[in-house]
């Protein structure tokens, strides 16, 4: 008699979802990533995380040495943003906050984190909650995967946590891929590019 592989459970597909690109493709993309590249601003006026008291934007967020630029409401068109922007946004709005809501991470929003001044810190932090994450995913099981997500989610509180889930992972693989751009943009320095055709 032969062993069949388990049958897959819908956590366990969507964790993989992301899992596999995360392990094979994403996360090895940030491996080396630099204090300089962090902060880099590809265009004026981008969005950053600055240290504290040297931001221009509307509002600059954070309890620490670190704040994050934003403006409420958001301008039209938006800033270009920067890696450790990017980061932060992963790290806190995509992440820190729905382990805070669904899986009894500590609390994290925009206002009260305390942002990372090195690129190490910055990986490091979204190591942990990218790990809590795909933990707490992995023990929903179908009848959690089923559930509404309740009020933490406002206005799709009645959404599934799988949709939620699902809106998740599409959210780590875009702003990841943003990342694993700019930072082809910093290797291949455009700007020489631009000056040798313009």
């Amino acid at each position: 008699m032969t062993n069949l592989p388990p049958t897959p459970t819908l956590s366990s597909i969507l964790v993989e979802q992301l899992d596999f690109h995360w392990r094979h493709q994403l996360r090895p993309r940030f491996d080396g990533l630099t204090d300089a590249e962090y902060f880099a601003e590809p265009v004026k006026g981008a969005w950053n995380v600055r240290r504290r008291g040297s931001g221009t934007a509307a509002v600059q967020a954070g309890s620490g040495d670190f704040t994050i630029d934003f403006a409420f409401p958001e301008p039209d068109p938006a800033p270009v943003t920067t890696i450790a922007w990017r980061l932060g946004h992963l790290i806190v709005g995509v992440l820190g906050t729905r382990n805070a809501a669904h899986f009894a991470g500590p609390p994290c929003d925009y206002e009260s984190f305390g942002y990372a001044g090195t690129a190490v810190e910055a990986l490091e932090q979204l190591d942990a909650e990218y790990d809590r994450w795909t933990t707490g995913v992995t023990a929903l099981g179908e009848e959690g995967l089923s559930r509404p997500c309740g009020p933490a989610e406002g206005p799709f509180a009645d959404h599934s946590m799988a949709s939620l889930v699902l809106h998740i992972n599409r959210e780590v693989i875009h702003h990841g891929a943003e990342i694993a751009l700019l930072r082809d943009l910093w290797a291949h320095d455009l700007s020489d590019v631009a000056a040798t055709t313009g």
